[in-house]
């Protein structure tokens, strides 16, 4: 059948079928437009349609079918190849250049190839189907070719989603800076971080997740740098699982972020030492990792992470939290996590009073099979081996500034009770800078629990070994 532009425009009808199916841009039906200059066909492909519940509108004209889409938004096109003035190819040619949004689908009722592959080219087709089509596989074509829509205009959404929370993330970045010029030197260089860091962000999703990391730290008191250590911990010892580059990454990222839970703690349980928790406080205080996995599992890129995270208290034999699982069935990310992190608590003086390399493995050792994988346990005995490789000094000593001698090297940052950075880890101890410690003792009426490298300490101190006691 022949009709002009204007008959077809006339032709045009919307009609709603069966039971509504789910649009996924407004909570309505798809609308499909179906093009063919033979009502015959028009009313045949509509029949097919019935089940499915579509919205469909007709055209007898590709002249038609584009005012249709100049006036209506249209999910799909089903077009036929050949119609008298535009033609089906170059029907859908012009409508993937006007309304690139929309799926196409192409009818023949001949097998000319080359035309058949000008449409698949110049209009961006979905698929071809024959006439006379199979009602089931027309069905499950556009079922498909709308699902396809849905996931590219998903992605969209999401990358639209991803730049406003970037753009908000900036936007409480330079608000913070103005915040943070009075507070002391250590705020001031974390803020140069979240500034450096600020520039890669949209590019490096890793530089994002360790400035989340240096928050916390700030938060909740930890040694600088302690996050980073777990995280390169667990990512190693990931690696020496057989996992893969990128599972590895998600282990890495559940090190920086273990303790994000804890922001949600109160400030007098969050500093204090779980050995001096009571009962109540200590239930509480293991809360966190469920915190953890609430504010993590929204961002795609970290629902594994926060897993991780979830199950890092579980026990090798069943008696951790939350969910008392045993052995293999606890995440390996999780067990890997736990031996990490805990590992790190025992060189840092989180788990009890500070311990050196061999000290915090002997600790960890007692507790395999029980708290810890074995074979996990093994392997960080093994990646210890080298302990420099990961920036950590083979064994430290606690001493007080009386004991300083110059020469000393610190094995950690020097801190004020209140977090203030007097000396970085691995400076040098000179007599003016112990004079400098000593004052800040007297200003602040404490003294500091000062980490030096345990082999320059017991070197400082012979010369008084064999003193006599007084």
């Amino acid at each position: 059948m022949t009709t002009s532009a204007t008959n077809g425009l006339n032709a045009v009808s919307p009609e709603t079928t069966g039971a509504a199916a789910t649009s996924d841009d407004a909570g309505g039906v798809p609308s499909i437009l179906l093009v063919d200059d033979e009502p015959s066909v028009l009313s045949a492909l509509r029949r097919a349609f019935r089940p499915a519940g579509y919205e469909i509108l007709t055209a007898e004209s590709g002249e038609a079918a584009l005012e249709v889409l100049a006036s209506t938004e249209v999910d799909l096109i089903v077009s036929d190849m050949r119609m008298p003035g535009m033609s089906g190819a170059e029907f859908l040619a012009r409508a993937r250049v006007l309304y690139p949004d929309t799926m196409r689908i192409l009818l023949t009722g001949y097998a000319e190839i080359a035309s058949v592959v000008q449409a698949v080219n110049d209009g961006g087709v979905y698929r071809y189907l024959n006439k006379p089509w199979d009602d089931h596989d027309l069905l499950l074509t556009i079922e498909h070719a709308l699902e396809q829509r849905h996931l590219r205009r998903e992605a969209a959404r999401l990358a639209a989603l991803t730049e406003a929370q970037n753009e908000a993330l900036r936007r409480f970045n330079t608000e913070l800076e103005t915040q943070v010029r009075a507070r002391t030197e250590e705020l001031g260089q974390t803020v140069m971080f979240l500034e450096a860091a600020q520039r890669d962000l949209k590019s490096s999703f890793t530089a994002m997740v360790q400035v989340c990391a240096s928050m916390i730290e700030m938060r909740c008191g930890s040694a600088s740098g302690h996050a980073m250590r777990v995280g390169e911990i667990a990512r190693r010892l990931a690696l020496a699982s057989e996992m893969s580059e990128l599972h590895a990454q998600d282990v890495y990222f559940a090190g920086l972020l273990h303790g994000i839970g804890k922001l949600s703690l109160p400030d007098e349980l969050l500093h204090k030492p779980l050995v001096k928790m009571t009962t109540e406080e200590h239930g509480l205080f293991l809360q966190h990792p469920l915190r953890a996995q609430m504010v993590l599992t929204p961002v795609a890129q970290l629902h594994k992470v926060a897993s991780i995270v979830l199950h890092q208290y579980e026990r090798f034999n069943g008696r951790g939290t939350p969910d008392g699982l045993a052995g293999d069935s606890i995440p390996l990310g999780s067990r890997i996590l736990a031996i990490a992190r805990d590992f790190e608590g025992l060189r840092n003086g989180d788990i009890g009073a500070p311990h050196s390399v061999e000290q915090a493995l002997d600790a960890m050792r007692s507790q395999a099979g029980v708290r810890y994988d074995p074979r996990i346990v093994a392997s960080l005995i093994e990646l210890l081996r080298d302990p420099a490789s990961l920036g950590i000094a083979a064994s430290v000593a606690e001493i007080k500034s009386a004991q300083l001698r110059e020469g000393m090297q610190l094995a950690d940052d020097l801190r004020t009770h209140r977090g203030v950075l007097l000396m970085t880890k691995g400076s040098v101890m000179s007599a003016h800078q112990i004079e400098l410690v000593r004052r800040f003792e007297t200003r602040e009426g404490t003294s500091f629990d000062i980490l030096v490298l345990a082999g320059q300490a017991a070197a400082k101190a012979a010369p008084n070994a064999g003193a006599a006691p007084a």
